[in-house]
């Protein structure tokens, strides 16, 4: 039997726009974009400067072309274009100053499962595991996130090129050699204005197969999946990276790709969403009583 082809998946990251921290999968030969409700990657009806069809985006091979069939134009990298080959990290806006996404591919490969189906071995009691010793924050909808603890032992870090691929609001940088650190100093790999994030904040290198995350701190500031990490944690698909309780936070999708996402605003608890239903309540009781001194003074000098 020949060996089935691996399957590629799209990753759409929302940069900006209605959409904004999202990040869209798609396995399709063709992904089509627009209003239309067939699209699949849809915007809302009410944005006009995207047209019902607008774009799509074709598999040829390994490799994915960029078709325009809007109005007003799509654009990669800043240039409008027809027609273009994308590539990793390439940043798409429909229509000038428009929604923008990041694309990036992900190769999976079938399953040997897949390829010789076999019938399930029969289900074997698993020991129980012990609870960890911290409580993570619960996950967010539709964020499953699983407990991280940190690695004590310190692994080595040393020089290998292997890529990595950094998405942090507009700015998407890629390198292909680590370590990097991160920071606010100009001269870190990649540099952060973020009033929370140290001079030398955090690095990430690679070793053992497996990307890491290393914090510079000493301040246990930088975080897994909400814990705590004590010198370094090895970065795992889906994991969430804090570099500080105030942000920013990034997901960390696997084959080297750190992309920033936004966390919800906090919910008031109920004595704060007392005290504005109180306060509101107040504005409102105070605004009628201005109206009706105001009544009262325009009667006067009518007469």
């Amino acid at each position: 039997m020949s060996k089935r082809p691996p399957a590629i998946v799209v990753q759409l990251v929302h940069i900006s726009g209605p959409l904004k921290g999202q990040i869209q999968e798609f396995s399709e030969p063709a992904i089509f974009i627009g209003r239309h409700p067939s699209s699949h990657l849809q915007f809302p009806l009410d944005l006009t400067s995207i047209s019902r069809k607008h774009a799509e985006i074709v598999r040829e091979g390994n490799q994915f072309k960029l078709i325009d069939r809007s109005a007003n134009g799509t654009f990669v990298n800043g240039k409008r274009v027809k027609e273009a080959t994308l590539k990793n990290g390439d940043v798409l806006a429909f229509s000038e100053g428009g929604p923008k996404v990041s694309f990036l591919t992900q190769i999976k490969e079938v399953p040997p499962e897949l390829e010789n189906p076999v019938p399930p071995p029969a289900a074997e009691t698993a020991p129980p595991r012990a609870e960890p010793k911290y409580e993570p924050r619960p996950p967010v909808e539709g964020r499953p996130l699983q407990p991280h603890p940190s690695v004590e032992a310190e692994v080595l870090v040393q020089p290998v090129k292997v890529s990595l691929i950094i998405q942090y609001g507009p700015t998407i940088r890629s390198y292909k050699e680590l370590p990097i650190t991160l920071g606010k100093n100009p001269k870190s790999d990649f540099a952060f204005d973020h009033p929370a994030v140290l001079d030398q904040h955090a690095q990430i290198f690679f070793s053992q197969n497996k990307y890491w995350i290393k914090d510079l701190t000493g301040r246990r500031l930088v975080s897994v999946n909400h814990a705590p990490i004590s010198l370094q944690a090895s970065l795992q698909p889906n994991d969430e990276v804090s570099l500080t309780p105030k942000g920013p936070v990034f997901r960390f999708l696997g084959e080297g790709r750190l992309l920033e996402v936004e966390e919800p605003a906090e919910k008031d608890s109920p004595d704060a969403q007392s005290i504005k239903d109180e306060s509101a309540q107040r504005e409102t009781s105070e605004g009628k009583d201005a109206k009706k001194r105001s009544s009262v003074f325009k009667k006067f000098f009518q007469h």
